[in-house]
């Protein structure tokens, strides 16, 4: 049997196809692996220049002012993150109106290319060029991912292979960190070459994967003139106007609740360890404990987000973020505290974002998950780029950088009283129109 006779697209109706994991047939998990792989190497190429950052900025701009490289290196940071958040809803639309395996392959290869391309770069302007190009195929990866993969596999254990997928989140910000300790030592130049890597996904991709004939089936009995804007328009309708304004409220909770701590982590630990000349492998180091906790996260939401709700778990997580957040940028002091507290972190933090994978693509209908799910997922990434742009009159108004990331964390209390007024979907088929 080849690879595409046993295709089940055509089964993925409530209902049908395999009901256990260990029965889905190899089709499914090429397409579970394209989409993991894809968004494993997204974070990983997200965040390799915030490993560098220091050593790139220093090498590019000829200085070792601090004040100058955090100055520099923020602004590029800014303007990745802008054009990460522009790239989610564009290529969100695109993928409802050009197909999922289609907008997946472009967006992997933008955001490698332009990783690699960031190891030529001759001076600052350059490397934020290829940095924001990098940043739109990077934003764009997910939701036709997490379209193609939601509409490929059965109802049954949609929620699992979801929640699967989302660790490769995880997976992306060890391999960075790994990246870093392993070709670091050569220089900041090699360690963006390695970005290059993920267009070999491409080629398996272009071979193997195709639409999933649910998007097709939506796609022809969509109106004749169902162009891109249209498309769009569809999430102010009635029926989507509430659902579309709570993911995104959910989105800016998340993301930007967690884009302090994550952002000025780095900065944190090189402090207490006695500035850059002591600091070490420390960030790195941090970075896999937290992403050790983030994948604990999402297998727990993996087994408890059908039992208990959407959005029980979203609250929950919501909640263990907030606390976890105060407790570590309040309460602790030391290099030692802050590695102990690296786990428990990455389960709420980062773990939390498990419960898009699944919620999501469940609160929008076929011809325009991809739509919606950018829009939700990057919408934050909008507002998170302008709030980078002020991190340092944020950390100087604060007095530090812990006291700023525990001011930020404040915004899950957004995600806490809007989860509450979006449906609860554990249990229910896909929508398709």
């Amino acid at each position: 049997m080849t690879i595409h006779e046993d295709r089940p697209e055509a089964k993925s109706v409530p209902g049908t196809g395999p009901q256990r994991l260990r029965d889905a047939p190899r089709y499914l998990w090429l397409v579970f692996a394209s989409t993991f792989l894809g968004w494993a190497f997204d974070a990983m190429d997200l965040n390799l220049l915030t490993l560098v950052l220091t050593e790139t900025i220093s090498d590019l701009a000829d200085t070792t002012d601090r004040g100058t490289i955090a100055s520099i290196g923020g602004t590029i940071i800014a303007l990745k993150l802008l054009a990460w958040g522009v790239g989610g809803i564009v290529f969100g639309a695109l993928t409802d109106r050009f197909g999922r395996a289609r907008i997946l392959g472009i967006t992997v290869v933008i955001y490698a290319l332009f990783t690699g391309l960031s190891a030529v770069a001759t001076n600052v302007w350059q490397l934020a060029a290829f940095q924001m190009l990098a940043g739109l195929g990077i934003g764009g990866e997910w939701a036709a991912g997490a379209a193609l993969l939601a509409e490929t596999w059965p109802d049954k254990l949609r929620p699992k292979i979801m929640q699967l997928m989302q660790m490769g989140f995880a997976a992306g910000f060890f391999l960075a960190a790994l990246l870093a300790l392993i070709v670091g030592p050569f220089g900041w130049r090699w360690v963006f070459a390695a970005g290059l890597v993920p267009i070999l996904l491409t080629v398996v991709m272009r071979k193997f994967i195709r639409e999933p004939e649910r998007w097709q089936a939506a796609r022809e009995a969509a109106p004749a003139d169902q162009g891109t804007l249209r498309t769009t328009r569809r999430l102010l309708d009635r029926d989507l106007r509430k659902p579309t304004l709570i993911a995104v409220l959910l989105g800016i909770a998340m993301m930007v609740g967690s884009w302090g701590g994550l952002t000025w982590l780095p900065s944190w630990i090189t402090e207490l360890s006695g500035g850059p000349a002591h600091v070490g492998d420390s960030p790195s180091h941090a970075f896999m404990l937290l992403n050790a906790g983030a994948i604990a996260g999402y297998l727990t939401l993996m087994v408890l987000s059908s039992v208990l709700g959407r959005r029980t778990m979203f609250a929950l997580f919501c909640a263990g973020a907030l606390a976890v957040s105060l407790v570590l940028f309040t309460q602790v002091d030391t290099l030692s505290g802050v590695m102990w507290m690296m786990p428990l972190y990455g389960f709420f933090v980062v773990g939390g974002f498990g419960i898009f994978a699944v919620y999501l693509p469940e609160l929008f209908p076929t011809v325009v998950r991809a739509t919606g799910q950018g829009l939700a997922w990057n919408f934050a990434r909008v507002i998170t780029a302008f709030g980078v742009l002020g991190s340092s009159a944020l950390v100087t108004a604060f007095g530090s950088f812990p006291a700023a990331a525990a001011a930020v964390a404040a915004v899950y209390v957004v995600g806490l009283v809007a989860v509450w007024f979006g449906p609860e979907t554990a249990g229910r088929a896909l929508r398709d129109v």
